[in-house]
């Protein structure tokens, strides 16, 4: 049998990160076989992006509740959810889900997001 010469890969820093990167994306991309049958059985969550057109709210909840289940019932996408110094989350938010939230017990406060600046004393 003959053996063919084999030609050595490049082993540059750039071409390993490149081969890492491939490898992960390739692994990403193909579901776990029990995480497939479970989400075939589970329907899809509906994502709800506000228009641009409609203003960011900061919305703080009681410490007890989750920021994201709560910005969940009204159908709201949260741009961030805060859990340390403030304990909600932001998110654009059509005027009936302000209302809602407004409504909804144990929803601290709905307010709209802005620039804030602090003068000496």
């Amino acid at each position: 049998m003959r053996t063919l010469p084999t030609r050595a890969l490049p082993s540059s820093p750039m071409s390993v990160a490149v081969a890492a990167l491939a490898a992960a994306a390739v692994v990403a991309v193909l579901p776990a076989p029990a995480a497939t049958a479970a989400a075939a059985d589970a329907p899809e969550p509906v994502r709800h992006a506000a228009p641009a057109d409609h203003a960011s709210y900061i919305v703080t909840v009681r410490r007890d509740l989750d920021p994201a289940a709560v910005a969940r019932t009204v159908g709201a996408a949260p741009h961030y959810v805060y859990r340390t110094a403030l304990h909600g989350f932001s998110a654009r938010l059509s005027p009936g889900q302000v209302a809602a939230l407004r409504a909804m017990p144990g929803v601290e406060a709905v307010r709209a997001d802005g620039q804030v600046s602090g003068f000496g004393t």
